[in-house]
């Protein structure tokens, strides 16, 4: 029998924002379903990348469907379309959930490419966002004064469906546009790139394509330090189904930054789910794409790395939307381990918790006398554990697996966790 270990009276920090969202289940009939959902999980950041769809539903969110004549003046209010992206932001921030812009395009799979190109002329890209960034922050042309620190540049720049030029193309855009906007608003939060990710790192037999990855970091580094542009966080992605793999990626982006002199800039995982090849997309939408995304958490917040994370994706009509059934809108499994994370981090410190079996996940969390934990087993098998360091008197114990849904069962310290499944225990004090 395996043992889970739980120290309430030691406390080792604050639990991260872990559980944040690429979009939101935005539909035009019923808005307000994502302030309901996001604030049932406590969703502490969404990302906008690939918003609506295809050509980010052609008026959402991206570059150029806000601002679709380049050569025209960004001063002008009057060349800006600024209404769709307003009515997706909208329910989004009156759930208190924090957004996180990407200045960009959507990625292209047709066989025509429209906006990936690199900008004919880099500052005149970089004042469009400002106008952009105005708007949302400031109030300009009837805008908002919302509170969106976090401005992203582009998004995996290494992936030809991203992007059409160099690399130093790109490093150019990055340098001009970062080191702009920074001088403009001095107070907000500028990065990149949204990394594809370190997979030559850990696996391998990785071809040409996936190293590259690594040295385009590391050129990218080199790069902007030579031209001093900011750097506030970076990004990086990754789909997979090994979460001990997710770690070392998080360890290898804090490594590399710290090792080129980046050690103050935060890193995000800002596109991350079960899979996503061969079977990835059914595992997804199933028991054991929860278990994998609430084991990932749990193990972040102990490695203490990435800063944030973000799972693609909470669009209702994407494949990668593991959280919500696109006709009825019923929570799915995913949405649950969500939840439960949320439930951990509204508590907001986090206390020392062990477990010595593989597999078998543990975190924990506390605000004064209320506490809770949630245990994951992330395998093909029953695991039978013994929880100690707790009165399980005092908590009330739930279970999300392939048949229920965190449905009520007795709270006792000899447990047996069937395959794929959580147990979140919250204190009834």
């Amino acid at each position: 029998m395996g043992k889970i270990t739980v120290k309430l009276s030691k406390e080792i920090g604050e639990i991260r924002p872990l559980h944040g969202v690429n979009n939101a289940p935005f539909s035009w009939g019923e808005p307000e379903y994502v302030t309901k959902m996001f604030r049932s999980a406590a969703i502490p950041h969404c990302r906008l990348h690939d918003t609506q769809g295809e050509f980010g539903g052609s008026h959402f969110v991206d570059v150029p469907n806000i601002f679709p004549d380049f050569d025209a003046d960004p001063d002008d209010p009057e060349n800006y379309d600024f209404t769709f992206t307003d009515a997706f932001l909208k329910p989004v921030t009156e759930a208190n959930t924090e957004i996180v812009y990407r200045l960009g395009v959507t990625i292209e799979w047709g066989p025509k490419k429209y906006n990936i190109h690199p900008p004919k002329d880099n500052l005149q890209w970089a004042k469009i966002c400002e106008g952009i960034i105005r708007h949302y922050t400031e109030g300009w042309a009837d805008g908002f004064r919302y509170p969106i620190r976090y401005w992203e540049i582009w998004n995996e720049p290494e992936n030809p469906p991203m992007w059409t030029g160099t690399k130093e193309q790109f490093f150019r855009l990055y340098a001009v546009s970062s080191k702009y906007l920074k001088e403009t608003f001095p107070h907000l939060l500028i990065g990149g790139y949204g990394s594809c990710g370190f997979y030559a790192h850990t696996r391998e037999g990785m071809d040409d394509f996936y190293k590259g990855f690594l040295t385009y970091l590391t050129d990218f580094l080199a790069y902007i330090k030579e031209e001093n542009a900011p750097l506030d966080f970076f990004s990086w992605h990754i789909y997979g189904d090994n979460v001990e793999e997710l770690i070392a990626h998080a360890h290898y982006a804090r490594d590399v930054l710290d090792a080129n002199g980046y050690q103050d800039t935060e890193t995000f995982l800002d596109e991350w789910n079960y899979g996503a090849e061969g079977k990835g997309f059914e595992g997804m939408h199933s028991i054991i794409g929860a278990t994998y995304v609430a084991s990932s958490m749990c193990a972040m917040q102990n490695a203490k790395v990435p800063d944030k994370a973000m799972y693609y994706c909470a669009t209702l009509n994407a494949r990668y939307n593991g959280l919500f059934d696109l006709a009825t809108r019923i929570k799915k499994k995913q949405f649950y381990a969500l939840e439960a994370f949320g439930t951990l981090y509204q508590l907001g410190t986090q206390i020392e918790t062990e477990s010595d079996t593989k597999d078998v996940y543990v975190c924990g969390a506390k605000d004064g006398k209320k506490s809770a934990i949630m245990i994951v087993n992330y395998s093909d098998k029953e695991q039978p554990v013994y929880i100690e360091g707790i009165d399980l008197g005092n908590y009330n114990c739930s279970l999300l697996s392939d048949t229920k849904d965190f449905e009520p069962i007795p709270s006792e310290a000899s447990v047996v966790l069937p395959k794929y499944s959580i147990i979140l225990l919250k204190s009834n004090l």
